[in-house]
């Protein structure tokens, strides 16, 4: 729709090239981090479980990033693993790099043809959706006002409209918020978030989009969405599926709301 590219597509073109960047030099304590973060690694790929708080790459706060903390694996000829994908800095959970040119170019053409298949779990207010389990394919736009952008629903025949489908389930309700399972389909940057703002059930936390600071008396620390399982074709044959438990903020708040956090949720 439009002549928008998508997110996904935006990721992998800003990727393209950055093994050719000089490594950042690491401290001890930052090298530590990064080998900390690592839950899967063979020839081609590596992944990690990305705390929140920790962006993907560079943007407007100068801090440490996923993408500098890659430095710890250079190889030799200066070569570091690149990522594949991003996460929001707030967002926890998988996330997965490149170990040579080959993967990368094998990965990235399994993100822009789709056949990544993502599974998040977030926490939403006030309740469950309604229908608990559904689909959401409403556009999205991006707007940008000053410094901050965000994506807006909008009519799929809008100069700017990009097609973004998301599939949800609800693993567990109260009246106050609800446990879901988020399955993107499409790639857009905050789609997520804006789908759930939009069928008025917006993530905790979210103050972008209308999510809730508080719940129950309880304070949400941050934005309640964690990447929990990231499935793709292996660049050797065959299909990977790789998982992460959500951190322990996000597993107190489902506690204190009485939401039970299944292990089996994201099978």
């Amino acid at each position: 729709m439009g002549d928008a590219q998508g997110e996904d597509e935006r990721v992998v073109s800003q990727f393209k090239g950055r093994a050719a960047t000089a490594p950042k030099s690491l401290g001890e304590p930052d090298i530590a981090l990064a080998r900390s973060l690592v839950i899967y690694e063979d020839p081609h790929l590596m992944a990690f479980d990305k705390p929140a708080g920790l962006s993907s790459q560079g943007g407007r706060i100068a801090a440490l990033t996923l993408d500098d903390l890659l430095a710890a694996f250079t190889r030799t000829g200066g070569k570091q693993p690149r990522l594949v994908h991003r996460l929001d800095r707030d967002t926890s959970g998988v996330i997965m790099a490149a170990k040579t040119k080959p993967a990368a170019a094998f990965l990235g053409k399994a993100l822009m043809g789709r056949r990544m298949k993502k599974t998040y779990l977030a926490i939403v207010a006030p309740g469950a959706p309604a229908p608990p389990q559904g689909r959401i394919d409403t556009p999205l736009r991006r707007e940008s006002i000053g410094r901050e952008v965000r994506m807006r629903p909008c009519e799929p025949d809008h100069s700017d409209a990009e097609d973004a489908v998301t599939g949800y389930r609800t693993l567990a309700s109260s009246a106050q918020a609800a446990l879901v399972e988020l399955r993107p389909h499409t790639g857009r940057m905050h789609q997520l978030r804006a789908h759930m703002a939009h069928i008025g059930r917006p993530i905790a936390g979210d103050a972008r989009y209308g999510g809730a600071l508080r719940l129950s008396g309880l304070p949400v620390p941050r934005l309640m969405l964690h990447a929990a399982a990231l499935e793709f074709p292996h660049p050797s044959g065959g299909t990977k599926r790789l998982e992460v438990a959500p951190p322990a903020d996000f597993q107190a708040l489902c506690d204190g709301l009485g939401l039970a956090l299944l292990q089996a949720a994201v099978r």
